[in-house]
């Protein structure tokens, strides 16, 4: 063994290295003058290593890919021992060869396929790329993380699209061909030795398909056939040889078999089925000892922490980028930055994964053999105590402990213990729930069995409500209403805090329960970290949505994913409002900075769509001005959105574009497309309903209004009402230098003011066609009637445009109106306090009925909801006083602010309605 001129410290090293491992003494024997020199400098004598593979002529590059793979496993195996390299490097270095390995295989098999005419139309000039042949790296090496003596997992696929389809067959013969002799260049064992022993069983259907195969056949099988582990294997997965474009595009395509779009829960028990699949599979179940004990495949080994981590990036990878990561540890990590699991949980898995791994090496390295398993005798456990630098007694100890460990951190998450059954402790009629198993729901025989282990903790918080039979007849409308259990059960079953949500949805709110039925996604959103955090405000939440839409590919699956992601912020409103965590005016205010952000999100998206056919909006463009509760920036859980569009075509008469348009009709039906988007039914829903009814021309003429007409209307022919309007109008969207415009040109027309010699008489008329019209349809109406909502905004905003106020807001109104000498303090005191009531009425009404409030149908839960907002809206009423009591106290409120309005306008009318 010739090591020259070694220090004592380098040369011990290489020495004990050999003396521990009949592989390491015979890889020394062989390059000792190598390794001599490599050892100074580890990442210098790699990068070098690398460099002559490459220059290597084809016919020497077998044998050299050979004695490289000698001199990398001595190498890495040294300076592991030595504590020189850590972990990572070392995983790293061995990926990076096997990297290298693959591409330099497959190209010299592929010239030989190109030289021999067995692939049409491509030549020398396309190896470079590999004539669209790609390899991906799956497992360990897909994730850098290659073990000493590991095999390679690879797929081998091609891009179809290159060939015409006349030559497909002889392109994937003459690939296959490539694939096999690459395979073998790799893994045959020679007097030099071997590279890497190779698997290709990772490939769709490997029992019935070619070793490469065409990516849109692939894409195909994951599409319809694709199973949980396969979805695991493709977190991993990268490109590391051949045609590395074309294999990024491939991952791109299949992010949606990976990567689903919302939180995917049934993934535990797949794995945790896989989990126990392979221990029978390999005999590895039962009590633990060490002696042979596996690490990798066994209790408490490196799998469980693999699993659990690539679980949990499945189940939220879908929402969060962030997670599609490949590493191990850099998914623990990214997992405890997301907050779905604790930092201590990723601090202690990562430091005992480190740990398994370098027990793993070791116990490669001995024979060069693919094992993970613990020695079966004494003078094992003594070489592996030598190699770790410790004692056989410390060694076993730590095993043992770590073992545990992990297993307790993971053996939790897959399979979380059952609640006991004894906690039921109310009889339900069996009639409601025997006919559970007849519903969409349940007609997957996974979703019945996972339901059954959920339904224990269930019937708890059902027995635990007020009314526990009610309750069970909620839950069943909303378990009839599911179109599939699989994901939400799964979902109840990872997260039982989420069971108590539901039964307190069920219980109280039919309207929310319904809409959670055919909705169940948005519970997504409750664990996603920040349900519960104090509200962003309209920027933020414009912000989160653009940045969200700009991932998605095309202009419907931006509208879909929109609609998803309004109905999440949308249901966490309504569900802080039914918790108490915000007010009812709380809850209007964040429901009306969702609807701005979601068109202020949503406009660029329609324009930039509509633009590529037409061109750019000609002249200054277009603006969104809102009216009424839209305008002042209060809505309630089923509002419409009140908006006229605006532009300024300047003298530009047609757009610029690849089928241009007139002025007028460009923006009529740019109009037409944002109403499009934001009402169309698509697969989650639609997000508003839209009225244009409050534009000059009214529901006649054109959808959308020039800016020039818009100021010469409002300036002379608008009628009172008009001018109301105006009041509660802002621009939510659109080009900012017109919005500027819009908004001077309103304050402007405010501010002349209102002569209340014709706005005064205008309101009582209105008033009487609005009574004469619509009769509030009983005490639970706050918005119909005299006293109500309706009519107190409209006394406010006639106060508003007689004061010449740009406000929006009510309350300001009833200022004006005090301020005018219309009000007595007390009076206007009054109004406001009436006016909070009807808004808490109608807001916490919206979310307990779609339509008519019925308190019948909503129940003691939702009674109790309903009194409680009006207590905060200070009603001072309570659930003891009984319904009747509440309603004679509302009529009362009523009659007492109508007969303010009345006496006021009627004093105005005395006087002349001077100013």
């Amino acid at each position: 063994m010739v090591l020259g001129e070694l220090s004592g410290d380098l040369r011990e090293l290489i020495a004990n290295s050999a003396a521990c491992s009949p592989y390491l003494a015979g890889l020394v024997h062989k390059e000792a003058a190598w390794i001599a020199e490599a050892v100074t400098n580890g990442d210098a004598a790699v990068q070098t290593e690398l460099t002559r593979l490459r220059n290597l002529p084809p016919d020497h590059r077998a044998d050299g890919l050979r004695q490289a793979k000698r001199r990398i496993a001595l190498l890495t195996a040294v300076l592991d021992l030595g504590g020189i390299w850590p972990l990572e490097t070392v995983t790293q270095t061995l990926s990076d060869f096997a990297d290298l390995a693959c591409d330099l295989a497959l190209k010299d098999a592929l010239a030989v396929q190109i030289k021999r005419g067995k692939v049409p139309g491509l030549t020398e000039d396309d190896l470079h790329d590999a004539g669209g042949l790609t390899v991906l790296a799956m497992g360990k090496m897909g994730a850098g993380e290659l073990n000493y003596s590991s095999d390679i997992d690879l797929i081998c696929l091609f891009d179809e699209t290159r060939f015409d389809e006349a030559d497909f067959h002889n392109a994937r013969t003459g690939f296959v061909r490539a694939t096999r002799a690459m395979c073998a260049t790799l893994s045959d064992q020679t007097g030099e030795g071997y590279v890497f022993r190779t698997d290709l069983r990772l490939r769709p259907d490997p029992a019935v398909t070619p070793v490469c195969m065409a990516m849109e056949a692939a894409e195909r099988y994951y599409e319809s056939l694709g199973r949980t582990w396969e979805r695991a294997a493709y977190i991993k997965a990268r490109p590391c040889a051949g045609d590395l474009a074309a294999g990024q595009k491939f991952l791109k395509n299949l992010r949606p078999f990976v990567w689903r779009r919302h939180l995917d829960f049934a993934a535990i028990q797949d794995a945790h089925d896989m989990r126990l699949a392979i221990r029978d599979h390999k005999g590895l179940g039962g009590k633990m000892t060490l002696e042979g004990h596996n690490m990798k495949l066994g209790r408490g080994g490196i799998r469980e922490i693999e699993f659990f981590t690539q679980t949990r990036q499945i189940i939220a990878g879908g929402r969060d980028v962030a997670l599609r990561v490949r590493g191990t540890v850099e998914g623990l990590t990214t997992l405890a930055d997301k907050e779905w699991i604790g930092p201590d949980v990723a601090s202690t898995l990562t430091d005992h994964y480190r740990h398994h791994r370098l027990v793993e090496h070791r116990l490669q390295m001995v024979n060069d053999a693919q094992t993970h398993s613990l020695p079966k005798d004494a003078d094992g456990f003594e070489r592996l105590a030598a190699m770790m630098d410790t004692d056989v007694a410390s060694l076993r100890a730590e095993l043992e402990e770590r073992l545990n460990e992990v297993h307790s951190l993971t053996e939790g998450f897959f399979a979380p213990d059952t609640v006991d059954v004894a906690a039921q402790t109310h009889g339900f009629d069996k009639a409601v729930t025997d006919r559970w198993s007849s519903y969409p729901a349940f007609r997957s025989e996974r979703a019945g069995q996972v339901f059954d282990r959920i339904k224990p903790a269930l019937f708890r918080k059902l027995s635990q409500a007020p009314k526990p039979d009610e309750a069970l007849l909620a839950l069943d409308g909303f378990l009839s209403g599911l179109p599939a259990g699989v994901q939400l059960f799964s979902l109840f079953e990872a997260n039982p805090q989420l069971i108590d949500l539901l039964v307190d949805i069920v219980s109280t709110s039919p309207s929310l329960a319904d809409h959670l039925a055919r909705n169940s996604s948005v519970f997504d959103a409750v664990i996603g970290g920040d349900f519960f955090d104090a509200w962003p405000g309209v920027d933020a939440l414009e912000a989160e949505a653009s940045a969200l839409l700009a991932q998605e590919p095309d202009y419907e699956t931006q509208l879909d994913t929109a609609r998803r992601w309004a109905k999440e912020w949308h249901f966490r409103i309504g569900v802080h409002l039914l918790r108490g965590l915000v007010s009812a005016e709380d809850a209007g205010l964040q429901y009306g900075d969702l609807a701005r952000a979601t068109l202020r999100a949503i406009w660029p998206l329609v324009c930039a769509q509509f633009e590529a056919k037409h061109g750019p909006q000609p002249g200054r463009g277009a603006s969104v001005l809102a009216m009424g509760s839209m305008g002042a920036g209060r809505l309630n859980a089923g509002s419409d959105l009140d908006l006229i569009v605006v532009y300024d075509p300047q003298d530009t008469e047609h757009s610029d574009g690849r089928r241009p348009l007139p002025s007028r009709q460009y923006y009529a039906r740019l109009t037409q497309a944002m109403i499009t988007a934001l009402t169309a039914q698509m697969s989650q829903g639609r997000l508003y309903e839209v009225d244009m009814r409050l534009r000059p021309s009214g529901s006649k003429g054109p959808v959308a209004t020039s800016w020039q007409s818009f100021v010469s209307y409002q300036s002379t022919e608008a009628w009172v009402w008009e001018h109301l309007a105006l009041t509660r109008a802002s621009v939510v969207a659109g080009a900012q230098d017109l919005a500027k415009d819009i908004e001077t040109f309103r304050h402007s027309v405010l501010a002349q003011g209102g002569d209340p010699r014709r706005v005064v008489p205008a309101v009582v008329e209105m008033r009487d066609r609005i009574a004469a019209a619509k009769q509030p349809s009983g005490p639970w109406d706050g918005k119909i009637g005299p006293g109500r909502l309706q009519d107190i905004e409209l006394f406010a905003q006639a106060a508003l445009l007689c004061a010449q106020s740009p406000a929006s807001d009510i309350q300001t109104g009833l200022a004006a109106a005090q301020g005018l000498g219309w009000l007595e303090k007390p009076d206007a005191a009054l109004l406001g306090e009436v006016y909070r009531q009807c808004w808490s009425i109608q807001l916490g009404g919206r979310l307990l009925a779609e339509n008519t409030l019925d308190l019948d149908r909503v129940g003691q839960g939702g009674t109790k909801f309903l009194l409680k907002v009006l207590a905060e809206a200070d009603l001072k009423v309570a659930f003891s006083d009984g319904i009747e009591v509440v309603e004679q106290a509302l009529l009362s409120q009523y009659a007492k602010a109508a007969e303010v309005i009345s006496s006021a306008l009627a004093m105005l009318d005395d006087q002349g309605v001077s100013p």
